[in-house]
């Protein structure tokens, strides 16, 4: 039975955070080429005189190191089994969470299941990893199990073999989810200030030959974007 490792993180995910928007994603790697695609992006660290222990961040796209985070996402778009979705939780200030008898934390668990249901084939197995952000984190994997239960019987114990918190700063691979994530912000944030990122933004835009603000076919594995809208009533 095959294998897949899917590494996630997230942007904007606070209730009061200045954005409108949250970004949920992740990238899916068969667990047998791990190991090759973290290798990989060692050597284009060393290729472009960055130093192997330095950490991958959207925040750091600059024009003085465009041509790195370019090959990052050339190492993404040349390996076909590389998958890559997001889910862009849009309008967070209309949230109505006493309608709905949610708190911020469920409706969070909601959209991370929407991103995760789409990864996922029943027959195969899983192991999910998410970055560690603040001290919350434990409970959030262990209610994070249970919506993935609840919703789809038992997906958890047949598909997922295994969910957990790792650092970001020690995996290559969920380093590039946080490049290829805030990206998708960026552009659904209608940020414009930083060259190096609007012009980074604009190849992933050509190789995917659509924009980071629409929502993705169904059919669409490679890159795929699920714009979610809060209810209006």
């Amino acid at each position: 039975m095959e294998i897949f490792n899917i590494y996630c993180d997230e942007s904007c995910h606070l209730p009061h955070d200045n954005s409108d928007i949250m970004v949920i994603g992740g990238i899916s790697c068969p667990k047998e080429k791990a190991t090759l695609i973290n290798r990989t992006i060692m050597s284009i660290k060393e290729k472009n005189r960055i130093y192997k222990y330095a950490e991958i961040k959207w925040t750091k796209v600059s024009n003085s190191k465009y041509n790195f985070y370019k090959d990052l996402v050339d190492l993404f778009f040349d390996n076909s089994y590389l998958n890559f979705r997001a889910v862009v939780a849009l309008n967070k200030s209309k949230l109505n969470y006493k309608k709905f008898h949610l708190s911020h934390d469920d409706w969070y668990h909601r959209i991370y299941f929407l991103m995760l249901r789409e990864m996922m084939d029943i027959g195969k197995r899983y192991n999910v990893y998410i970055d560690i952000k603040d001290t919350k984190g434990p409970k959030k994997i262990e209610t994070l199990k249970d919506v993935l239960n609840n919703v789809v019987g038992y997906f958890y114990d047949e598909t997922v073999q295994n969910i957990q918190l790792v650092r970001s700063d020690q995996i290559q691979l969920m380093q590039l989810a946080d490049l290829m994530i805030g990206a998708v912000s960026y552009k659904n944030r209608g940020l414009v200030g930083n060259e190096a990122k609007v012009k980074l933004i604009n190849y992933i835009e050509e190789k995917i030959a659509r924009s980071l603000v629409k929502t993705s076919p169904k059919t669409e594995t490679k890159v795929n974007i699920f714009r979610w809208m809060p209810q209006e009533r």
